[in-house]
């Protein structure tokens, strides 16, 4: 699995989320309190910013009626990141050439693990799949700029 940049310029731009797939199930077994699930399922409006700088830094930056959250990281090195639910999480974002698709992985601090996968489908879409446990998910975005 690769750590170059060069595939990963196809996510930039801004997101506008189209649909989720098996979403609350997910955030369940991610350990996240039914109040927030609550509040998750409710967001229909949701913006996502994918850009990076000259140096190679990537910036991704979610906005909704829930919260808006921002993350900053250098392909294959760790980091450490706050999701939307507060939790705290150490991550690692890579490329893979081979598949086109951005890898994610995060454990938090209980060692529960989150593996997502980001890829541009032949609608030109953005998915996110997600994986924790035994439980996937899916989110779809679409290009607006």
């Amino acid at each position: 699995m690769a750590s170059t940049d060069s595939g990963m310029e196809k996510f930039k731009g801004t997101w506008d989320f189209v649909n989720s797939e098996n979403f609350d199930e997910c955030l369940r077994e991610m350990g996240i309190s039914w109040l927030i699930r609550q509040a998750a399922k409710a967001v229909t409006k949701e913006k996502m910013t994918i850009s990076t700088d000259d140096n190679g830094k990537w910036t991704v930056k979610s906005e909704s009626t829930f919260k808006t959250t921002v993350y900053e990281f250098t392909l294959g090195i760790e980091f450490d990141e706050v999701r939307a639910d507060g939790a705290e999480v150490k991550s690692t974002i890579t490329y893979d050439n081979e598949t086109g698709r951005w890898i994610h992985n995060a454990i938090d601090k209980q060692g529960k693990k989150v593996h997502l996968e980001r890829f541009i489908d032949d609608e030109g879409q953005q998915q996110v799949e997600f994986t924790c446990g035994n439980v996937k998910a899916r989110r779809w975005y679409k290009r607006i700029e």
